[in-house]
């Protein structure tokens, strides 16, 4: 009896090491965070993550651009068209799901982790200027435009712990495919050459370089679709609780 009592009493005290060992590994299972390289281009993106298991979590992620931000893309600039530079805003959302590797982990939600992402994002900009046609003949330029992509992904990623409760959540790499949807409403009445040069004017930019010979705007279809690859970085700031 007394070798079975301290048997038990040994097998107890191991059972508790562990359990102990375990919810110090583990931690707060919920992390609020703000993805601080995306405020110097006027997004505020905060995110939301729960742990599901042992190593895996969801993650949330809901941001909002205003019109300001370092990031601006210069506007067409050609003999016949000329146009403001292209400010946009609106908002995206991003679903998560995380892996973290265990031996690199000391709390909960922190260490080396991979995972697949889906991205939603919704912008809308204004493009104005001036466009002569071969006649000298001056038109106002004044459109709306919308932009939207849906991407999705795999990411590779590193969060740091730097006390009990925050952390410093680097993602590395988020190589992924974008579809994207662009299209635009004119305000304004225009002759039927302005689309050829207006899409010339686009071919100046080394991002349409990327795209199929399809992309193209006319007067009766103001829209385009098409399919560009993609790639998420950043550092967030999170808290957890």
């Amino acid at each position: 009896m007394k070798k079975l009592f301290f048997a038990t009493i040994i097998v107890f005290n191991v059972l508790i090491t562990q359990s102990q060992n375990q919810s110090d590994l583990m931690g707060s299972k919920n992390q609020i965070g703000l993805k601080v390289t995306d405020v110097a281009n006027g997004t505020l993106q905060l995110n939301y993550e729960r742990l599901l298991g042992k190593h895996i979590s969801v993650n949330l992620g809901i941001g909002f651009k205003g019109q300001e931000g370092l990031v601006r893309l210069s506007g067409l600039d050609t003999e016949q068209l000329k146009t403001n530079d292209i400010t946009y805003s609106g908002f995206k959302i991003i679903p998560e799901v995380r892996y973290y590797i265990n031996k690199t982990q000391t709390n909960k939600l922190d260490g080396f982790y991979f995972g697949a992402y889906l991205k939603y994002t919704k912008f809308q900009s204004d493009l104005n200027g001036t466009y002569i046609n071969d006649a000298q003949e001056t038109f106002t330029l004044e459109f709306d435009s919308d932009f939207q992509v849906i991407s999705t992904g795999f990411m590779v990623g590193y969060k740091l712990p730097l006390s009990k409760k925050f952390f410093l959540d680097f993602l590395i790499a988020g190589p992924g495919a974008g579809f994207y949807k662009f299209s635009f409403v004119n305000k304004e009445d225009l002759p039927e050459e302005f689309y050829e040069d207006f899409n010339a004017a686009l071919d100046n930019y080394s991002i349409f370089d990327l795209l199929s010979g399809d992309f193209r705007f006319n007067s009766t279809n103001k829209s385009s679709d098409f399919i560009m690859p993609s790639f998420r970085w950043g550092i967030t700031l999170a808290y957890s609780f």
